[in-house]
């Protein structure tokens, strides 16, 4: 480490039991070691950090059987130590990342990473709308560049994308990011006049009802049908309805969780199918990991640049137990527009 932190304990939210999360127990305020970074870990004063599904998933699903369990994986803060191997960053830098999945979480007073999976943080944005962006922007960066195989920056590149949920953090980043780097035409899919309105903002040209049959709607906008879709939710429900949208060698590619679906529907179209996890990465300890690093160092680019806004929507205040409770609430109520943030300890 580059220096000594005057402290060796710190405040967190953590949880010791899967418990329902209007249980007062389910999350709660902790005090544990100032972590130590590796080789090519940075040590991370967090400043803000958001909420996403995961959090709430991994809290209902894995049990730690007593022992304190710290979930978060959106962080802005900045760096305070380093490891002896890391070559990107210094002390004194401020950054915004996504975290590891297989690692404690981002909901701590210190926090350490990877460098590799760093970005370095937009300077027009606070540390709060900051936070908003890592693990969706990667999400909707690796299915759209990478899975999808889109090209970044090709104005030129013309057909439709349908994106669904398209007021949610992943979609309002699918939608910015093909608005601001390709020529596609973005269909997104929402049901609420708040959540429409805010999924123009993000970059949705036409919005259709997910409430209602989605082949009769997008055809009233694509007669010929879409080349592309990025699934954020109810995929399985929606295979048949996709693979009738699609146009022959279109694709597809998913982001949530469902069982065996029947993926012979996309076959006599030769439709492909791609899984998009940005803990892949990470959590493989892949060798070409640090290009989430260089994702997030282009997205607060583009942030700086004005050709992407934040998604935060909504700060309940200080890092603790209960602002994280109502956080949890709010995401799994399935009512939250863009991103939940929470600023400072």
């Amino acid at each position: 480490m580059s220096e000594t932190l005057k402290t060796t304990t710190m405040p967190a939210v953590a949880y010791r039991k899967s418990l329902p999360i209007d249980d007062d127990e389910s999350l709660v305020d902790v005090e544990l070691p100032v972590p130590q970074p590796g080789p090519h870990d940075l040590l991370v004063q967090v400043e803000a950090v958001a909420v996403n599904p995961v959090d709430y998933k991994v809290r209902q699903s894995n049990d730690p059987d007593g022992e304190p369990k710290v979930l978060g994986w959106d962080a802005a803060g900045t760096v305070v130590a380093v490891g002896e191997q890391v070559e990107l960053f210094e002390v004194g830098d401020e950054v915004f990342y996504a975290g590891a999945i297989d690692r404690p979480g981002t909901n701590s007073r210190f926090h350490t990473v990877d460098e590799r999976i760093v970005g370095r943080k937009p300077t027009t944005l606070s540390f709060g709308e900051a936070a908003a962006l890592p693990l969706t922007s990667i999400t909707a960066w690796e299915g759209l560049f990478e899975r999808l195989g889109l090209r970044e920056g090709a104005a030129e590149e013309t057909g439709t994308l349908l994106v669904t949920a398209a007021a949610g953090g992943v979609g309002a980043m699918v939608a910015q990011l093909a608005r601001a780097l390709t020529g596609l035409t973005v269909i997104g899919t929402a049901s609420r006049p708040e959540t429409v309105e805010f999924a123009r903002r993000m970059g949705v040209t036409h919005v259709v009802d997910h409430h209602r049959p989605l082949p009769a709607q997008v055809a009233e906008v694509a007669p010929g049908g879409v080349d592309h879709i990025f699934g954020t939710a109810g995929t399985d429900r929606n295979l048949a309805a996709y693979a009738d949208m699609l146009k022959p060698f279109g694709g597809l590619v998913a982001i949530d969780d469902f069982g065996p679906v029947e993926i012979g529907l996309l076959k006599s179209k030769s439709i492909s199918f791609h899984w998009e996890f940005m803990f892949t990465h990470s959590l493989f300890r892949t060798p070409d990991q640090v290009a989430q690093h260089h994702i997030l160092d282009r997205i607060a680019r583009l942030a700086d640049e004005g050709a992407l806004q934040t998604t935060a929507t909504q700060d309940l205040g200080t890092i603790n137990a209960a602002h994280l409770r109502e956080a949890h609430r709010i995401l799994e109520s399935g009512s939250a527009i863009g991103k939940v943030t929470l600023t400072g300890f």
